[in-house]
Order: C-alpha cells, then structure tokens, then sequence
C-alpha cells in the first residue's frame, strides 16, 4: 500500500555526533522527495532540550561520545513523549538492534545501507499518527461510554423516584378516593330499602374492593413497600409470593446477622430478583429456585438460581439486549454488576455490589460495566 504524503515539513530531530552523516542523512531524504526541517544534536543535554520541541521523528546513531542510541532510546520513553525512533549506525549488531526493537524503537538502519532510510521514516510517522489516532478514539469511545453510563444511571434513578412519587400520588388520591366510595357504598347498602338498590350496591362494593386491591398491587410494584422490613424480609416475601403464584418451590438462604444495607443496595437487590423470577416464570419450567444472600469479603451477593431448562443461545442473544443490559445498569447505579450463566442445569443470575469498610456502596467504576423498571418492558433473560 502506498504511503500518503505528509501535509507537512518533516521535523526531523538527528542524533548524531558527525556533520558529515547528518548531511548524507539529509540527502537521503530530500532525494526521497521529502520538505524537511532538522535539526542535529549529539549530547545528552542538546538532546533532551531539543525534546521539548515537537518532532515527527528522531533518528539516532548508535554510538556517540559519551552517550549512546540506547540511553536516548529510554530518555524518549521517559520523557513521554510519542515519536518514532529510527536507529542508525554503521556497527550496531543484531542483538543491539533486537534489544532497541523491544524497547520501543522502531526501527533500525546500516549507516553503508541508506537506501531503506525514506520508508522507513514514512511507515515510523505513518503508525505513529495512526496508533495516536487510534488511541484517541479510544479515548473519545471511552468517555462516551462513560457518559452513556452515568445517563443509563441517572434515568434508573430518576424513574425509581417517579415511580415512588407516582405510587404515593394512588395512595393518597386514588386510594383514598376508592376507600370513600366503599364507605358511602355500603352506607347506601344499609339504608336503602329497595332490594334492587341494595344488590346494585354491594355488587359495586365488591368492584371497588377489587380495584382497592387492584392499586394497592400497583403501588406495591411502583415501590414496595416491604423493603422498609429491610431486604432479607423483602426476599423472603417475594419468594413466597412466587412459590404461592407459580407452584415452584422457592428457597431463600440468607446470612445468619444480616447487616444494614446502604441506601439504594436493597431496592436493586430487590428488582434483580423480581426480575429473575419473572422469566423463570415465563421459560425456565423449574421445579426448584434457590435464592441465596451472603456477605464476603466487602461484596455483598444475591444469587437466584433454577434447575429449567436453560437458556438457549437464541435466549442468550436476547439477553444480551435489554433485559441483561437493564440489569447491569441496575447494577451499576450502586457500583455493582451482574453474572449470568446457564446450562442445562439450569440458570443462575448473580448480582455483586462492592461495599466499602463503612458499609456504603464502593465508588463506580471510572471506566468500564448495568434499566427499564417494569420488567414486563425489559424484555427476557
């Protein structure tokens, strides 16, 4: 492939201690068709002064007084800065050249074979701008995954407090409202003296009952209320409710002294394994799901598991979507993540959230790893 011109002079700083080479150098490169501005040192101290310039590349001799290739190689490195280093000379051995290779050098040159001088400078200038421009997009990815981050985050947390401000809003209007109409009902049912009437009304008694119960369950599902038993009752509860609803054994083994969670920690907690249970309820066919809470070494665990059937490498793709994704951002809003895997054993979802020495979640991640909230809107395991 053929190598792109450079839009610019090339800065070409030349450590070398004969005038001479350095023009021979030069001749090399301006034959090869190439502006050039250059610059010749050949101490130590000229060398590390010139540093602070900006270069394209540095071409080296491998032996000068009192200094060498080598030692300039690793000031280069040291200093931070990201140039290609070109290393020439008229004795250096194979070993030499290997040992510069290693230590970032990129390439080396015989001074009686000159004639490879132009390319390689090019293909030295050419990688060196694509690995910046690699890493820089590196970067520029990064910060915007991280930004996605702290936005999936943020919605999480701001939907769970528009769902807890939706549910007190149906407790205090709706339900209070529906808690009246049952009063005035069943008034109208001990004083009305027409049969009819009162068929009609405990008919509508038994409607409003319903939708009593009807907005209790939605707030329930907003925000439950039982978390404020703390998670271990939590857990407990729904576990039995799932074991009452679907008929599958469900066993919850929790740490003998369960400690005080931090803020947040038990309303994930909790959504993970209301989440997990509703897919075993949708595909596992379990007979047995086992949830087990524990505490080691700083990180607390929830891990909910079945003995179904197992996800399918089409359930797997799907979990890579947006259940699993809905998870991890979950996760994430208290610094944790989660595992799943799965086989024809079963399943087993694990959510890990690193807690520090004061019992507070540990700080997210910088970098890189995780939710809509009703999970019937989060698609499957």
């Amino acid at each position: 492939m053929p190598i792109p011109p450079l839009t610019h002079a090339l800065r070409v700083l030349h450590l070398e201690d004969s005038a001479p080479d350095h023009e021979l150098m030069l001749a090399y490169l301006r034959h090869g068709g190439l502006e050039l501005r250059s610059l010749r040192v050949d101490s130590e101290a000229s060398f590390l002064a010139a540093l602070k310039q900006d270069w394209d590349v540095v071409v080296s001799d491998f032996n000068l007084p009192g200094f060498s290739g080598l030692v300039a190689l690793d000031l280069l490195r040291a200093s931070g800065r990201d140039i290609p280093f070109i290393l020439v000379s008229g004795e250096i051995g194979e070993d030499t050249a290997v040992e510069a290779m290693r230590n970032g050098a990129s390439d080396y040159l015989l001074k009686n074979n000159l004639a490879r001088l132009v390319p390689a400078v090019l293909h030295a200038v050419e990688a060196t701008e694509t690995r910046r421009a690699r890493e820089h997009a590196d970067r520029e990815l990064n910060k915007s995954r991280q930004r996605l981050r702290e936005l999936a985050q943020h919605l999480q947390t701001s939907i769970e407090h528009e769902r807890a401000a939706i549910a007190r809003e149906i407790h205090d209007d709706v339900g209070g409202s529906l808690t009246a109409l049952k009063f005035d009902l069943a008034w109208i049912a001990r004083h009305t003296g027409d049969e009819g009437v009162r068929r009609r009304a405990q008919s509508a008694l038994e409607t409003v009952t319903l939708a009593i119960e009807s907005s209790q369950r939605i707030m329930h599902n907003l925000r439950p209320a039982i978390l404020e038993q703390g998670l271990v009752a939590a857990l407990q509860w729904i576990a039995s409710r799932f074991e009452k609803r679907t008929g599958v054994t469900c066993e919850v083994r929790i740490p003998s002294h369960a400690p005080e969670w931090p803020p947040g920690v038990p309303l994930v907690a909790y959504r993970t394994a209301q989440e997990a249970l509703t897919n075993i309820t949708k595909h596992a066919q379990a007979t047995h799901v086992q949830i087990d809470l524990s505490l080691a070494g700083g990180v607390m665990s929830l891990e909910i598991s079945d003995n179904g059937r197992g996800l399918s490498q089409q359930d797997l793709a799907k979990a890579r979507s947006f259940g699993i994704r809905g998870l991890h951002e979950r996760a994430g809003t208290v610094g944790g993540w989660v595992d799943l895997s799965s086989g024809p054993a079963g399943t087993t979802l694990i959510l890990s959230v690193p807690l520090n020495t004061q019992g507070e979640p540990a700080p997210l991640p910088s970098a890189p790893g995780d939710e809509p909230d009703d999970p019937s809107q989060w698609g499957t395991l």
